[in-house]
């Protein structure tokens, strides 16, 4: 498999593909898995990813896991 990079839409400075730094990975009441974090600038970022792409990225250690 590819690197694995977990990127999110900046809301606050309308950036796209910024990446998350200090990552959690938690479940969604539905079992959606969101992604937590921020830029690096004091900006939060959140984004939702598929389970395959968390757990890749857990394993990887780019980001923690929250459940």
């Amino acid at each position: 498999m590819s690197e694995v990079t977990l990127t999110a839409y900046n809301v606050r400075t309308k950036e796209k593909n910024v990446p998350i730094l200090d990552a959690v990975i938690t479940k969604t009441a539905k079992g959606a898995f969101m992604v937590q974090g921020h830029d690096g600038k004091g900006n939060k970022l959140t984004t939702l990813v598929n389970a395959e792409k968390a757990n890749a990225a857990i394993k990887a250690g780019i980001a923690k896991q929250g459940w």
